[in-house]
This record gives structure tokens, C-alpha cells and sequence, in this order.
């Protein structure tokens, strides 16, 4: 009763006009970015965050939850319409999406797509109302060697699970922990990794480092390793599903959010791989006379199934974020050194201090759901219209606001520096298949594991024994070590399920 007290005056709160203006906004521009390719909701984020600090933290977070979903439902309108996907999660959505879009059936996928996105994002987000205190309520019973391999299973899992190669996500990962001991050393207060600039001493800013890799970074590739593809847009058509259509689409609709929320609530790296197991899944589950639809004609499941579990994994990656500190893919990453700039450190204890913000922030996402469904099914053909802004003047628009906005931050040359710097490296780490998410994480995570890391150790007169004697630590290490072989297994299922699909066609 308590809970439900809660989120109705969450609700209440999250409904002000000014709290529903800041989701309007938020939704709008997720929904724009989303739909753009190579903008996806990270992007989005990273590119807004350093003109929010003269907002309130509800009213900045009310804004970056509508703008992650937003993105993820913006996504799926450039894969079904020119094969090309706006975020990398809707990659899959592409493949019979598209397909239907060939067919004269855009419409209906654009609505199934939609109208799954809706229901698993709700669906979702009663989880969150229900779990996330239960979570942080454990949460606040570990000690600091727990805590400590809890950033330890995320470093591992997101090292592992994103990208193709482990190799390369544990090189990431260390330059982004590398890059979270730049500056002042908490406990002696002497300088690391600064070579003499006065302006790292207090650290690098994760806005910059966000900013720089996935906008700068974005533009930069773009402007040297791609070149001008002609495309054709498919029309839209209509957007009124059948009742065959609304008879095959509610079961992977419900399959694809089962199968994405677990992938939201533990860090295994992002939300590209439940999209791959929904699909290789609804080809496995359909029917027998619709099976010949998957490579060919378009099947309406491979895009109900994907998309519902693409946006239960980002509504439910709140729970690790909101109760633990722990962020699971790019766009939590960033929303968590949001949190910090802002003075704020997700945790337990955030479920004491700052009710009222988490309980706004839930409420917030049931209004963003309702707010996006409404948005996308009567506007989706203006959506089609900004497919067709040309890219040269889309990423020059794009750099300047990343310029400018981190420029008004501290109104330093040098973050122009460190920012176009951080593009630079964004470029490399995309032309060598380097991932993100663990550099991203790492940088985050960094400087709290290296707090808890001495505080476990002083617990344990400086013995790492502590790490496995404690039961609770030595549970989450064995976690930590399932979490970085299962999501190879299942995506390697995944991808098996799907090439011996592809050789049956």
C-alpha cells in the first residue's frame, strides 16, 4: 500500500505543467534524434546534458528518461523505412520491418512497433515500481566488499557481453577507469595522470567524455569513413492494424518484455542483445504458415517481439541505476554522471533522502509511454520528413550544439580541447570496434569502486581473502563470472537460431 501511495504521488508530481513540458520536450527530441541515423538515445542525451545545468534535477532527469525513450521508439522508424537503423538496438527491427516496408505494409509495422514499445514500456515500469525498493532495501544491507564486487560484476559483464570481442571491451574498460584516476588522489590529495594541467586536477568530466565520443565522435566518422548513400523512403501507407495483426502481435509483444527486462535489471551489456534472442525466438515460437514470411514477405513477430524487449530493457535498466549506482548500457552511463554533476549518487539510500525525486522520475515514465504512443502514431509521416535533411548539415548542426554547450559550461578553452580530443577517440575506437559502454562505465564506476576497494580492504586488515570468505561477496564474484560466459552462450545461440533460419529460406 505503501508503494502504491508512492507512485500516485509520484503521478501527481510528475503531472504539473511544468514537469509535463520538460517530458513533451524530452519525448519530442528523442523521438527526432532516435528517428536520425546514428543518433540514438546515448547520442541524444550526451548532446543535451550540458545545457540542463540550470534546470532543477527533477526537471533534467523528467527530460533525460523521455528522451531515452523517445529514442527507442524514434529508432525503429528509419530501420522499417530505409533499412537503416537509428540506434543500434533497432538493427533487428530492420530486418523483417523493412521487409514489410517493401511490401506496401510500413504503416502496420510502424504501429505494431509502436504500440509494443508502449505496452512493454508500462509493463516495465510496474516492475520498477514494484522491484526497485525491494532492491534497494538489499542493497542497503551490503557492506563495502559486497559493493564492491557489485562494480566489479558490471565491470566484467559490460567488458564481456557488448561488442565482438572480449579483448577489446576489457581494453576499453581500462581506459576508462584510467581516465576516472585523473586528478587529485582523494586519500593523499597528490596529483595522477594529470601531466601538469592545472585544469585536470579536479578530474575529467564525464559531460565531456560523453559529449566528445558520442557526438563528436558520430560526426567525425561520418565526415571520413562514410560516404553519400542514396536511399529510397518507403511510403508510410497505413497505420490501422488488422485483427490478424493484433492476434500475432500480442504474444511477441509479451515474449519480447520477458525477455528484455531481465537485460535492463543486470548489467550484461546493453540493450542490442535481447533484441537478437527476441528475434531468434519469434522465429523459432511462430506459427507454421507464417514462417515462410521471415526473410521474404516481412514477419509482423520479428518486429513486435524486438521492439518490445528493446524498450523493456531500457524502462527496466532504471532499477540498477536508481538502487545501486549501476549503470547498463550508454544512455544509463551517461544519466548516471548526470547524477553526479548534480551532487546526487544513486543508491539505496536515495530511496530515503530523495523519495520525492525517484517517485516523480517513475511516475514520469508511465506519462512519457502514454505521451510517445499518442506522438508517434499520428506524426510518424513528419518523422519520415526529417529522414530527409541532408547529413552534411544534420552533423554540422550537431557539432555546434556540442561546442557550445560544453563550452557555456565552465566557458573553457580547453574543454573545447579535451572535447574535440575525446572525438578523436571516439573515431579510433569506432573504426576498430571498440565499445563504449565500457569506457563509459569505467569512467563512472571508478572513482566509487576505488572508495569501496580501500574500505573493503581496511575491513579485512588489507587482505583480499575478504572478497571471497564474506558469502555475500563471493556469491555476486561467482554471478559476476556467469554474467560474462551467459551472454556469449545466448548470443551465439541467438545468432545460430538465425543463420540456420536464413539457410531453410
Amino acid at each position: 500500500m505503501d508503494v502504491m501511495h508512492a507512485l500516485w504521488q509520484g503521478l501527481v508530481l510528475a503531472s504539473t505543467p511544468e514537469h509535463l513540458m520538460f517530458a513533451l520536450a524530452g519525448c519530442l527530441l528523442g523521438t527526432a534524434l532516435g528517428v536520425l541515423p546514428g543518433f540514438g538515445p546515448s547520442v541524444a542525451v550526451a548532446l543535451l546534458l550540458p545545457m540542463t545545468f540550470h534546470v532543477g534535477i527533477t526537471e533534467a532527469f523528467i527530460f533525460f528518461i523521455a528522451i531515452a525513450c523517445g529514442g527507442m521508439y524514434g529508432g525503429s522508424t528509419a530501420s522499417i523505412l530505409l533499412n537503416t537503423p537509428g540506434e543500434s538496438a533497432s538493427m533487428v527491427t530492420a530486418m523483417e520491418g523493412h521487409r514489410m516496408a517493401l511490401n506496401g505494409r510500413a504503416g502496420v509495422a510502424l504501429a505494431t512497433a509502436a504500440i509494443g514499445s508502449f505496452i512493454a514500456g508500462t509493463l516495465a515500469s510496474l516492475l520498477v515500481v514494484w522491484v526497485a525498493p525491494w532492491v534497494a532495501g538489499v542493497a542497503q544491507g551490503l557492506g563495502h566488499a559486497e559493493t564492491f564486487m557489485l562494480m566489479v560484476l558490471a565491470f566484467g559483464a559490460v567488458s564481456a557481453a557488448v561488442g565482438k570481442s572480449t579483448l577489446r571491451g576489457v581494453t576499453a574498460l581500462f581506459v576508462g577507469l584510467a581516465l576516472a584516476c585523473v586528478g587529485v588522489e582523494s586519500v593523499s590529495g597528490v596529483e595522477r595522470l594529470t601531466g601538469g594541467w592545472p585544469a585536470l586536477t579536479d578530474g575529467v568530466d564525464m559531460v565531456l567524455v560523453a559529449v566528445g565520443l558520442f557526438v563528436v565522435g558520430e560526426v567525425l566518422y561520418s565526415a571520413l569513413y562514410e560516404r553519400r548513400v542514396h536511399t529510397t523512403l518507403n511510403t508510410v501507407g497505413r497505420l490501422r492494424m488488422s485483427r490478424l495483426d493484433w492476434k500475432r502481435s500480442w504474444r511477441p509483444w509479451l515474449r519480447g518484455t520477458v525477455i528484455g527486462t531481465p537485460f535492463g535489471c543486470v548489467p550484461v551489456g546493453g540493450i542490442d542483445m535481447p533484441t537478437y534472442v527476441s528475434y531468434a525466438a519469434e522465429r523459432y515460437m511462430v506459427r507454421p504458415a507464417y514462417r515462410e514470411e521471415f526473410g521474404r514477405e516481412g514477419a509482423i513477430e520479428g518486429v513486435a517481439g524486438p521492439e518490445a524487449a528493446n524498450n523493456a530493457t531500457v524502462t527496466a535498466a532504471l532499477i540498477p541505476l536508481l538502487t545501486m549506482g549501476i549503470p547498463t548500457s550508454n544512455t544509463t552511463a551517461v544519466m548516471l554522471g548526470a547524477f553526479n554533476n548534480y551532487g546526487v549518487f544513486p543508491g539505496h539510500q536515495l530511496f530515503g533522502s530523495g523519495q520525492v525525486l525517484v517517485w516523480t522520475l517513475i511516475g514520469s515514465l508511465f506519462i512519457g509511454n502514454l505521451m510517445l504512443l499518442v506522438l508517434n502514431l499520428p506524426m510518424v509521416r513528419m518523422w519520415t520528413w526529417m529522414l530527409r535533411i541532408p547529413r552534411p548539415q544534420l552533423y554540422a548542426t550537431m557539432l555546434v550544439l556540442a561546442a557550445a554547450g560544453v563550452y557555456g559550461m565552465r566557458h573553457s578553452t580547453v574543454d573545447l580541447l579535451l572535447l574535440f580530443g575525446f572525438g578523436l577517440l571516439g573515431v579510433v575506437m569506432r573504426r576498430f570496434d571498440f565499445p563504449f559502454t565500457p569506457l563509459v562505465v569505467g569512467l563512472a564506476l571508478g572513482p566509487q569502486a576505488e572508495v569501496q576497494l580501500r574500505q573493503a580492504l581496511a575491513v579485512g586488515h588489507g587482505s583480499f581473502s575478504i572478497f571471497v570468505t564474506r558469502p555475500g561477496s563471493l556469491a555476486l564474484l561467482v554471478i559476476a563470472l556467469l554474467l560474462v560466459v551467459m551472454p556469449r552462450l545466448l548470443q551465439g545461440w541467438a545468432h545460430r537460431r538465425m543463420a540456420q533460419a536464413r539457410e531453410l529460406e
